[in-house]
């Protein structure tokens, strides 16, 4: 029986070399002249940290920039507040992958609404979904990259 799964995944390498890059770019920049300014990554949290909540803003869009020049979808990002303490300044950017169990609904929801021939199954962080024939499972894929859902979505393990 044909399936695929339903994931939502970061490469982790490429924001890594984003990182670098807009680490890179802040260095070399004439507006960040003097100004002790990085971003850092620890797991899935990019901390971007400058003496001021302008420069907050600033490298905050050449982060993006790079990230988008590399592939990666900015709608997985989350960010906090802007803290401010002393000289510093700090904002932390969350990187969202994984589907959790109330988009795992929503999705299984609208595979249900659209009434296809095929079954969806939430599976820890992804959705599997199984059909007759492929034909029902493309249209599937075709139905979920329509739907404007919070998160990037990619379809992988596919199995005739």
């Amino acid at each position: 029986m044909p399936s695929f799964d339903v994931v939502s995944e970061l490469d982790m390498h490429e924001v890594a070399n984003a990182i670098d890059q807009a680490n890179r770019e802040v260095t070399t920049r004439f507006d960040f002249k003097g100004i002790d300014a990085k971003f850092e990554q620890k797991d899935n949290i990019v901390s971007i940290i400058a003496e001021a909540d302008f420069h907050i803003k600033q490298m905050s869009e050449i982060f993006i920039l790079k990230l988008t020049k590399r592939g990666i979808d900015i709608q997985c990002l989350e960010y906090g507040d802007i803290k401010i303490s002393g000289k510093e300044a700090k904002q932390e950017v969350t990187l969202k992958q994984g589907i959790d169990t109330d988009l795992g609904k929503k999705i299984t929801k609208l595979i249900k609404d659209k009434k296809l021939k095929v079954q969806a199954s939430i599976q820890g962080d992804k959705v599997r979904v199984t059909g007759k024939n492929r034909d029902d499972l493309q249209e599937c894929i075709a139905t979920l990259r329509e739907s404007k859902l919070e998160l990037p979505l990619q379809f992988n393990n596919f199995r005739d």
